[in-house]
């Protein structure tokens, strides 16, 4: 199911900001811009030490992107993907050699579980100089909105980072499972939102 123009517009409209940012959505099939992943890259493994390309998921085709860029620059990103009805949410952390595994979503181990359609939001993320200015909320509300409207999404979940765990709460976002550590990365938290 493609957005028609009118729909992206509308849904624009409503995360636009007044400081001539523009929230972008890329519905799955879309193509994506090289800035989206250079952002990503540059905000999320580059400060691990992780090679270009670790940025890459292998499912980056059937997710839905989202970001904020000012004057041409991307300052901000995520994507939210559809979470398969056989699947508990357990993935590798990027798509290139030696990745770490993700741990499963406990509310998903169950085989009659309530909570689906449901989706993962993942590689959410905001350039140094685009911090404090509410860019992440508004990456975060454009996929909720657009993973609900294509998806059908019921729920969200998400492995944050220890670091980003206040600001995911402060979206309604709660934490369910115990803290773990995902190797090479960090501390995270699963959370979830009923939507």
């Amino acid at each position: 199911m493609m957005v028609d123009d009118q729909m992206r517009q509308q849904n624009a409209a409503k995360t636009s900001t007044p400081t001539n940012y523009k929230v972008k959505v890329c519905l799955p099939g879309e193509e994506i811009p090289e800035s989206y992943f250079q952002c990503r890259y540059d905000v999320l493994r580059r400060p691990l030490g992780f090679p270009l390309g670790s940025e890459r998921l292998v499912d980056d085709a059937e997710a839905i992107h989202a970001w904020v860029e000012k004057d041409g620059v991307v300052l901000c990103v995520g994507r939210a993907h559809l979470i398969s009805e056989g699947s508990d949410g357990s993935a590798a952390d990027h798509a290139g050699p030696d990745a770490s595994t993700c741990p499963a979503f406990g509310p998903l181990q169950e085989k009659t579980s309530q909570n689906r359609p449901s989706i993962q939001i993942r590689q959410m993320g905001t350039m140094p100089i685009g911090r404090r200015q509410g860019l992440g909320s508004l990456v975060l509300a454009a996929l909720e909105t657009n993973s609900i409207t294509h998806f059908s999404a019921k729920t969200g979940f998400l492995q944050a980072r220890e670091a980003a765990f206040d600001f995911y709460r402060s979206q309604q976002w709660q934490m369910i499972d115990t803290p773990y550590i995902i190797e090479k990365i960090g501390p995270h938290h699963s959370m979830m939102k009923h939507f």
